[in-house]
């Protein structure tokens, strides 16, 4: 009789391979929209190791009735749990940003998400928020706006993520929402390439996370930044489809498992 081990990996492939936990790069930033805790474990217990930050969409957080336990499943999965930035914005507009930093840290998020991108906030709010976040939490600095009637010229963008950055920001994210259609995209989702040209010269690869929820987007940014580029607003149930796009197991990528393939292509 066959005997079949399901928990061994296999290693006859030569592929590219993502750094061990905790990553510097190749991260990927999971979006929860809303799933449910069951839902949740099931996506930890087997999906752990792919998954570095668990950004709460927007305001989601807030109203989440089993929030504890969502925190204690990233926890003791060792995933990052990541306040979404229109949250911050909100209370930011309410004159309440010390209230929100305080129930995030007593809620037990170890990041949070510092953006402009819904209320009419300047850049010397938006840093000044930055530096009371940041000898607490691992700051995400988002930078772009949520509606098309609002853009930045990609010199506009490399200034706010060099002021980021200074301010104390880990991390900055070129924002492109859930839809992909915003921010460092045009309303058809394809990418724009001087912004991004702009992000890595301002940040440098490692410190970008790019926003990319849709399939297309996140095999431009894999072609042309490797397969360690770090990458934001995938879908939690699409984590597995991304490792598999970032080692060229899948048809769109996978002439990168034909040959040497560099640790970040610039």
């Amino acid at each position: 009789m066959v005997s079949y081990h399901s928990d061994v990996s296999p290693d006859f492939l030569r592929l590219g391979q993502l750094p061990s936990k905790p990553r510097q790069i190749g991260l990927t930033h999971a979006l929860d929209k809303g799933i449910s805790v069951e839902a949740m474990v099931g996506i930890l217990t087997s999906y752990r190791e792919f998954i570095d930050i668990w950004k709460f969409g927007w305001g989601t957080s807030y109203v989440e009735p089993r929030l504890a336990e969502k925190m204690s499943l990233l926890k003791a999965h060792g995933v990052q749990a990541c306040v979404g930035g229109t949250l911050l914005e909100i209370a930011w507009s309410q004159g309440r940003v010390e209230e929100c930093l305080d129930w995030a840290q007593s809620a037990g998020f170890e990041a949070v998400e510092v953006s402009r991108g819904v209320v009419p906030m300047s850049l010397d709010d938006k840093q000044s928020i930055i530096r009371r976040a940041a000898p607490e939490f691992t700051v995400f600095a988002e930078t772009g706006y949520k509606t098309e009637e609002r853009l930045l010229l990609p010199d506009e963008w490399r200034r706010e993520f060099l002021e980021d950055m200074a301010s104390g920001a880990r991390y900055v994210v070129a924002e492109g929402r859930e839809s992909g259609t915003i921010g460092v995209y045009d309303a058809a989702g394809r990418t724009q390439v001087d912004v991004v040209d702009a992000a890595v010269e301002a940040a440098g690869i490692e410190r970008v996370i790019f926003e990319a929820p849709r399939k297309d987007q996140q095999v431009w940014f894999i072609e042309r930044h490797g397969h360690t580029v770090n990458l934001g607003n995938i879908g939690v149930f699409d984590v597995l489809a991304l490792l598999t796009l970032r080692m060229g197991l899948r048809a769109d990528t996978a002439h990168l498992s034909t040959g040497e393939i560099t640790q970040v292509r610039v």
